[in-house]
């Protein structure tokens, strides 16, 4: 009977929990998994509630900002008492991502935002919907090659801009269809000065993405869509220099690498002029 209370005490304060990739680069996802004691999860001075999930289980998204210097961090587990329940550290690798000159024409590099287009981008960026509608895999919003890839840091005619490409940049001709990632709720549908015709997505529990430059929009906003949903159309609007197609995911308000979501292939020859320049994560 002694043994028997021990074992039992023992599983009652066992606790498990998963973390995916094992190797994490800037710029890229952590998906946490734990039971369902964990109440949140702390990362790079970032703390992310945990979302019920299948099997009396809890997951959450953790982004790695691409900026964040590479080494060795910690990662916890808490409790909704703050307590930690675990504590593992994470070794967060140098993605490498490189640089990247845009040569832009004066009257694009004065372009400024429509009034409240950073504060509008920048307050759906920081909504989290405890409901999940996205699942895996997701979908390449068109199926044009990638152009221009995440992460590298722009120069514009040769100057650098202090700037990181926050998203990914797809060969789309005009008015092709443009297609939903994921399932989730249109927040944005607007045609703003800098991004051009625009739609944001929010996909749920934090994972978000945005669709810059169409030339017109199949949806509103409020409505809801699903994975492959038409929600508008490939154009050239805003910062712009040829018709393509530039879109971010975010995780937790953060851009991140959309290539470790999304099978996306380089073309293999850069187009002969660059696609376009993009306005900086607010």
């Amino acid at each position: 009977m002694r043994w028997l209370l021990i074992l039992i005490a023992a599983r009652a304060f066992s606790h498990s929990f998963d973390i995916s990739p094992a190797v994490i680069h800037q710029g890229e996802t952590l998906k946490l998994s734990a039971d369902s004691n964990a109440d949140s999860a702390r990362f790079l001075d970032r703390t992310i509630r945990l979302f019920p999930a299948e099997n009396g289980r809890c997951f959450g998204l953790m982004p790695v900002p691409v900026l964040e210097k590479p080494g060795q961090y910690p990662l916890e587990f808490l409790d909704s008492n703050g307590v930690v329940l675990q504590r593992t550290m994470i070794l967060v690798r140098n993605a490498h991502y490189g640089k990247q000159n845009i040569v832009i024409a004066k009257s694009l590099s004065e372009l400024r935002p429509s009034p409240g287009e950073r504060e509008t981008v920048n307050a759906f960026r920081h909504e989290v919907t405890p409901v999940r509608f996205w699942q895996e895999p997701l979908e390449s919003p068109v199926p044009g090659c990638m152009t221009s890839p995440f992460g590298v840091m722009r120069l514009h005619n040769g100057k650098p801009t202090g700037d990181f490409h926050a998203g990914i940049d797809q060969r789309a001709p005009a008015a092709s269809p443009i297609h939903a990632i994921a399932a989730g709720d249109v927040k944005i549908v607007r045609p703003f000065n800098l991004r051009g015709g625009t739609v944001a997505i929010d996909h749920g529990q934090g994972l978000q993405s945005i669709y810059l430059h169409l030339s017109s929009f199949a949806i509103k906003e409020g409505d809801h869509v699903a994975r492959g949903d038409v929600i508008g159309y490939a154009g050239s609007t805003g910062r712009s220099t040829a018709p393509h197609l530039h879109w971010t995911l975010y995780v937790q308000s953060e851009p991140v690498n959309p290539s470790q979501w999304v099978h996306l292939v380089p073309c293999r020859e850069p187009p002969k002029a660059p696609a376009a320049p993009h306005a900086p994560a607010p």
